[in-house]
C-alpha cells in the first residue's frame, strides 16, 4: 500500500479532504432543489440573454454554490491520492448520497404530529408537512441525472487531470485544475438536465442547451476565480505533510495513472 495511506499525515489528510468532499456533495444534492437570482444576489439587472429563442436570466440552483468547490477537490485528492483516492470518495458520495434520500422519504411518509402540520402557520407556512415535502421530496429523474452526471464528470474530471499533468508535470497546477474541472462541468451541465428534464419532463433539446448553456457560464467563472483558493489549499497541504513526504504522495498519485494507462 502507497505511503499516501500508510503514514499518519496522509491518513488524516486523506479523511478530512474526503470528509469535506462528501459533506459538500450531499448538501449540494439538497440545496439544489432552490432556485436563486445571481442578480438579484448581487444587486444587478437581470442580463436578459437571448439563448437559442429562451430569454433567460442567471436563475440557477442553489447546487452550483458548492459544485465548483467539490470538483476543485477532487482535483486536490487526485493530485496527492490518485485515481484510486478519487474513485473510492466519489463512489462513497454516491451511496450515501442514495442513503441519505432513503432516509429522507422515509422520513416524508411518517405520519406527522397533529400540531406540527399548523405549527408555523402564523409566519406564512400553513402546513409543514406539505412544505417538508416539497424541499425535500426531489424527483426520482431530477435524483438519478444528477448522480450520473456527478460520477460521469468525476470520471472525466480525473482522466483530464492526469493527462495535462503527464504533459506539464509538476509545473502549471492552475491549468490541470481548471482546465479538469471546466471539461468536466461542461459535461455535468447538461448530462444532468438532459436526464432530469429531457427524459423525465420531455424538455426539448433546445432549451437543455439554453439553461445549460447558462449553468456552465457561471460555472466557468467560479472555476477561474477559485483558482487562487486552489493554490492556498496545496500552500497549507504542503507545509502540513512535508516537501519530501508532499512529492513523494503526489509521485505515487501519478504513477497510478501511468500504470493504469500501461494496463489498457
Amino acid at each position: 500500500m502507497s505511503s499516501a495511506f500508510t503514514t499518519l499525515k496522509g491518513s488524516r489528510l486523506f479523511l478530512v479532504l474526503g470528509g469535506f468532499f462528501i459533506a459538500n456533495a450531499i448538501i449540494a444534492e439538497f440545496i439544489g432543489v432552490k432556485i436563486f437570482s445571481l442578480e438579484q444576489s448581487i444587486g444587478i439587472e437581470p442580463v436578459q440573454w437571448n439563448v437559442f429563442g429562451y430569454i433567460l436570466n442567471m436563475e440557477l440552483t442553489a447546487g452550483v454554490i458548492l459544485w465548483p468547490v467539490v470538483f476543485i477537490m477532487t482535483d486536490i485528492i487526485n493530485e496527492y491520492f490518485g485515481k484510486k483516492g478519487v474513485r473510492f470518495l466519489s463512489n462513497g458520495a454516491v451511496l450515501l448520497i442514495i442513503y441519505a434520500f432513503i432516509m429522507v422519504f422515509l422520513a416524508i411518509y411518517l405520519s406527522p404530529a397533529n400540531w406540527w402540520g399548523p405549527s408555523q402557520s402564523s409566519h406564512g407556512i400553513p402546513d409543514m408537512q406539505v412544505a417538508f415535502t416539497a424541499v425535500f421530496g426531489q424527483g426520482l429523474w431530477i435524483i438519478v441525472g444528477s448522480l450520473v452526471a456527478f460520477l460521469v464528470g468525476q470520471i472525466v474530471d480525473v482522466y483530464v487531470f492526469q493527462k495535462i499533468k503527464e504533459v506539464t508535470g509538476e509545473k502549471k497546477i492552475w491549468l490541470r485544475a481548471t482546465g479538469s474541472t471546466l471539461i468536466s462541468q461542461l459535461i455535468d451541465s447538461f448530462v444532468v438536465l438532459y436526464i432530469a428534464f429531457g427524459l423525465g419532463a420531455d424538455w426539448p433539446m433546445s432549451k437543455i442547451i439554453a439553461i445549460g448553456s447558462v449553468n456552465y457560464v457561471y460555472k466557468f467563472t467560479i472555476a477561474l476565480a477559485l483558482t487562487p483558493l486552489l493554490y492556498w489549499i496545496h500552500y497549507i497541504i504542503d507545509g502540513y505533510l512535508g516537501e519530501e513526504l508532499s512529492a513523494q504522495m503526489r509521485t505515487e498519485a501519478m504513477q497510478q495513472s501511468d500504470k493504469n494507462y500501461k494496463q489498457h
